[in-house]
């Protein structure tokens, strides 16, 4: 082998090595490494076949205009209700995946959060996962790294960051109203005629942490479903502000909140006398918190309080 051929077959060498260094180092650069509380997920930059196990996730993805492939179609919030087209694939409930329809869909990325989380490592087996899980003790700092995450897969930095400027503000905004105001509140759950309180700590400890409003009793239980309360214990603790949540009215039931509140008892409370029990959006707060849409009908209904 002559000299010529020798420097020719060493030059063409060269540069597959550089092609294929090139193609790994753009393929790597393609793929996000995300890091959650149930392990790590490595997703391809825009993934194309998205299904998603959370609303929050999916108010999020609706604002950012990403197209989603499936997702579980029982108890859609109303302004999610697109959803319900038979173009998006029904795969399951928010607790159990139709495991067969999400491997057939061959997804590039699955999105999860609290509701779906002892399904994760079978998921994770069919393809990344990601938990995006709302910290109730943390409210806006996990939802803002929930959004940057999103924000950094599908290529929407610069819309995630004005986005959580405006959220921001109109946590100040109303902040700074319940501060001024002085006044204390209580959060109660009804479900189909009974009651349950929450404080600070709980699932609505926003409430308390990133709106400010005092709790009206500060020993309230911090248990997932709240602590069992009766009508003389809501006349004893005597809130300034009871903001409620219907739970029968996201999931089904006979006896609405309002029914359940128009008690001798309720009407003794500063509450009542000041017109100050505000029905928050049952579908928001116990089954989407933590989206993008979700969090501004939050401060929304928070700021009904000053109105």
């Amino acid at each position: 082998m002559n000299s010529k051929v020798k420097l020719l077959l060493a030059f063409m060498l060269l540069v597959s090595v550089v092609v294929i260094n090139a193609g790994l180092a753009s393929a790597q650069s393609n793929v996000i490494t995300v890091v959650h509380e149930l392990g790590t997920a490595k997703v391809v930059k825009n993934p194309k076949t998205v299904l998603v196990f959370d609303f929050a996730t999916l108010d999020t993805l609706d604002n950012m205009g990403v197209e989603i492939t499936g997702l579980p179609k029982s108890n859609i919030p109303g302004y999610l209700s697109k959803y319900n087209d038979k173009k998006y694939v029904d795969v399951g409930t928010l607790f159990e995946p139709n495991f067969e329809k999400v491997y057939e869909l061959r997804p590039d990325v699955i999105f999860i959060s609290g509701r779906t989380a002892e399904q994760y490592d079978e998921l994770s087996r069919i393809a990344p996962t990601v938990y995006l899980a709302i910290d109730q003790t943390d409210y806006l700092g996990s939802f803002q790294k929930n959004l940057e995450i999103l924000g950094q897969i599908f290529g929407k930095e610069d819309y995630v960051a004005q986005q959580l400027s405006e959220i921001k503000q109109g946590f100040n905004d109303v902040r700074e109203k319940v501060i001024a105001s002085g006044k204390n509140a209580l959060i109660l759950m009804a479900n189909d005629g009974s009651l349950s309180a929450y404080g600070p700590g709980s699932r609505f400890g926003v409430v308390h942490k990133e709106f400010g409003f005092p709790a009206a009793d500060a020993n309230i239980q911090v248990v997932n479903h709240g602590q069992n309360v009766s009508f003389e214990y809501i006349a004893k603790v005597n809130p300034d502000y009871l903001l409620v949540i219907d739970r029968a009215a996201t999931v089904g039931g006979s006896v609405s909140a309002e029914q359940t509140l128009n008690n001798d008892l309720v009407k003794m409370t500063d509450a009542y006398k000041n017109n100050n029990i505000i029905y928050l959006t049952s579908q928001v707060w116990y089954v989407a918190s933590g989206g993008l849409t979700g969090t501004k009908i939050m401060i929304e209904d928070i700021a009904k309080a000053f109105r």
